[in-house]
Protein backbone atom coordinates (compact mmCIF):
# COMPACT_ATOMS: atom_id res chain seq x y z
CA UNK A 1 0.00 0.00 0.00
CA UNK A 2 1.37 3.34 -0.98
CA UNK A 3 1.30 7.08 -1.22
CA UNK A 4 -0.65 6.77 -4.48
CA UNK A 5 -3.40 4.83 -2.72
CA UNK A 6 -3.58 7.43 0.04
CA UNK A 7 -3.82 10.17 -2.59
CA UNK A 8 -6.58 8.30 -4.43
CA UNK A 9 -8.48 7.80 -1.15
CA UNK A 10 -8.25 11.48 -0.22
CA UNK A 11 -9.06 12.70 -3.73
CA UNK A 12 -12.21 10.53 -3.75
CA UNK A 13 -13.66 12.47 -0.79
CA UNK A 14 -16.19 15.26 -1.21
CA UNK A 15 -15.33 18.79 -0.22
CA UNK A 16 -14.59 20.02 2.38
CA UNK A 17 -13.24 16.67 3.58
CA UNK A 18 -10.80 16.45 0.67
CA UNK A 19 -9.17 19.81 1.36
CA UNK A 20 -9.04 19.18 5.10
CA UNK A 21 -7.42 15.77 4.64
CA UNK A 22 -4.91 17.12 2.11
CA UNK A 23 -3.94 19.90 4.52
CA UNK A 24 -3.58 17.48 7.42
CA UNK A 25 -1.52 15.02 5.37
CA UNK A 26 0.83 17.82 4.35
CA UNK A 27 1.20 18.95 7.95
CA UNK A 28 1.80 15.41 9.22
CA UNK A 29 4.57 14.87 6.67
CA UNK A 30 6.14 18.27 7.42
CA UNK A 31 6.15 17.52 11.16
CA UNK A 32 7.74 14.09 10.65
CA UNK A 33 9.22 13.66 7.14
CA UNK A 34 10.38 10.10 7.93
CA UNK A 35 6.80 8.82 7.91
CA UNK A 36 5.74 6.44 5.18
CA UNK A 37 2.20 6.60 3.82
CA UNK A 38 0.01 3.54 3.46
CA UNK A 39 -3.66 2.66 3.14
CA UNK A 40 -5.12 0.28 5.71
CA UNK A 41 -8.48 -0.19 7.45
CA UNK A 42 -10.06 2.19 4.92
CA UNK A 43 -7.83 4.97 6.28
CA UNK A 44 -4.83 7.02 5.28
CA UNK A 45 -2.10 5.70 7.55
CA UNK A 46 1.36 7.00 8.40
CA UNK A 47 4.06 4.60 9.59
CA UNK A 48 7.59 4.75 10.97
CA UNK A 49 9.76 1.65 10.67
CA UNK A 50 6.66 -0.41 9.93
CA UNK A 51 4.73 0.80 12.99
CA UNK A 52 1.66 3.01 12.76
CA UNK A 53 2.00 6.59 13.99
CA UNK A 54 -1.23 8.19 12.77
CA UNK A 55 -4.41 7.41 10.90
CA UNK A 56 -6.82 9.72 9.14
CA UNK A 57 -10.26 8.52 8.08
CA UNK A 58 -13.29 10.10 6.40
CA UNK A 59 -16.77 9.40 7.75
CA UNK A 60 -20.16 10.65 6.62
CA UNK A 61 -20.32 13.68 8.92
CA UNK A 62 -16.73 14.10 10.16
CA UNK A 63 -13.13 12.91 9.93
CA UNK A 64 -11.27 10.96 12.57
CA UNK A 65 -7.67 11.07 13.68
CA UNK A 66 -6.12 8.07 15.39
CA UNK A 67 -2.72 8.45 17.09
CA UNK A 68 -2.42 4.64 17.15
CA UNK A 69 -1.97 4.67 20.91
CA UNK A 70 -4.41 4.81 23.80
CA UNK A 71 -1.50 6.08 25.94
CA UNK A 72 -1.08 9.10 23.65
CA UNK A 73 -4.82 9.78 23.88
CA UNK A 74 -4.59 9.65 27.68
CA UNK A 75 -1.42 11.76 27.89
CA UNK A 76 -2.92 14.48 25.67
CA UNK A 77 -6.45 14.35 27.12
CA UNK A 78 -6.34 18.03 28.12
CA UNK A 79 -5.42 18.99 24.55
CA UNK A 80 -8.37 16.94 23.25
CA UNK A 81 -11.00 18.70 25.35
CA UNK A 82 -13.80 19.73 23.03
CA UNK A 83 -13.31 16.78 20.66
CA UNK A 84 -15.50 13.69 20.62
CA UNK A 85 -13.05 11.00 21.69
CA UNK A 86 -12.92 7.24 21.99
CA UNK A 87 -10.17 5.11 23.49
CA UNK A 88 -8.03 5.24 20.34
CA UNK A 89 -9.25 8.13 18.16
CA UNK A 90 -11.16 11.38 18.05
CA UNK A 91 -13.46 13.18 15.67
CA UNK A 92 -12.26 16.10 13.57
CA UNK A 93 -14.54 18.60 11.84
CA UNK A 94 -14.59 17.88 8.12
CA UNK A 95 -13.95 21.53 7.30
CA UNK A 96 -11.28 22.38 9.87
CA UNK A 97 -7.84 20.73 9.87
CA UNK A 98 -6.20 20.10 13.22
CA UNK A 99 -3.77 22.80 14.25
CA UNK A 100 -0.09 22.20 13.60
CA UNK A 101 0.44 22.59 17.34
CA UNK A 102 -1.89 19.70 18.19
CA UNK A 103 -0.65 17.52 15.32
CA UNK A 104 2.92 18.10 16.47
CA UNK A 105 2.08 17.03 20.03
CA UNK A 106 0.27 13.91 18.80
CA UNK A 107 3.01 12.84 16.39
CA UNK A 108 5.91 13.61 18.72
CA UNK A 109 4.25 11.70 21.56
CA UNK A 110 3.70 8.63 19.39
CA UNK A 111 7.22 8.83 17.93
CA UNK A 112 8.64 9.00 21.46
CA UNK A 113 6.80 5.75 22.27
CA UNK A 114 8.20 4.06 19.20
CA UNK A 115 11.75 5.33 19.56
CA UNK A 116 11.94 5.07 23.36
Amino acid sequence: MSEQEVTAYIEAQDEPKRSTMLAMRQSILEIEPRLEQSFAWKSAMFKFNGKFVAGLCAHKAHLSYAPQSADVMTALADDLTGFVTSKASFQVASDQPLSNELLTKLIKARMAELEG
